[in-house]
């Protein structure tokens, strides 16, 4: 299990020769990573922000269900990865379904963790404003560590769903990383 892993072991885990984990796992640990700093720097700023304790258990929800999805792409991705690899395993009269239902699962994991990083993005975006000054830049990491998350796992959306043509996933993945995106100009605009 890779919640089980510490840090070192999670890098590890993650530059092994397998293909799982990959980028999947990568983008939902870091979104998870920026929910984490937004419920911290909401916890830190309990005194003076009202809402606080509801931005907190709100991020950290959201850093438990990325958290999963890191797993659950992993097992996904390898699952598909082994179907894909042995179609003629795969009887005949069930093959199409099968494989089309390999990548429907390797597509879907991903597009969860766009739309979930995304949302972190919106909280932390959110929060910056109303943190303590002393965890303002936490959040402002949390912004552009979704944000990138969100644009990662869109992208591989795009790549799992590349065989089906016009499958509107495609297009919320895009959605979710291209509002993510919008979100961390607001904070890091261009130069």
């Amino acid at each position: 299990m890779l919640l089980d892993l510490t840090v070192q072991g999670w890098l590890e885990e993650l530059g092994e020769r397998g293909p799982a984990p990959g980028g999947g796992s990568a983008a939902a640990v870091t979104a998870a990573m920026a929910a984490a700093l937004v419920a911290m720097a909401a916890r830190l700023s309990a005194d003076s922000w009202a809402d606080a304790a509801g931005f907190s258990a709100q991020t950290a929800a959201l850093r438990d269900r990325l958290a999963a999805l890191a797993q659950a792409d992993a097992d996904d991705y390898a699952e598909s990865l082994r179907i894909l690899e042995n179609p003629e395993a795969i009887p005949a009269e069930r093959r199409d379904r099968v494989l089309a239902s390999a990548l429907d699962r390797a597509a879907q994991t991903p597009l969860l963790i766009a739309e979930t990083a995304g949302d972190v993005a919106t909280l932390a975006y959110q929060a910056r404003e109303r943190v303590e000054p002393k965890v303002q830049a936490d959040v402002e990491a949390a912004v552009a560590l979704a944000a990138s998350a969100a644009q990662a796992a869109a992208r591989l959306v795009e790549v799992n769903l590349s065989a089906t043509r016009g499958d509107p996933r495609v297009e919320q993945a895009r959605a979710a990383a291209e509002a993510a995106a919008r979100t961390m100009r607001n904070v890091f605009p261009p130069t």
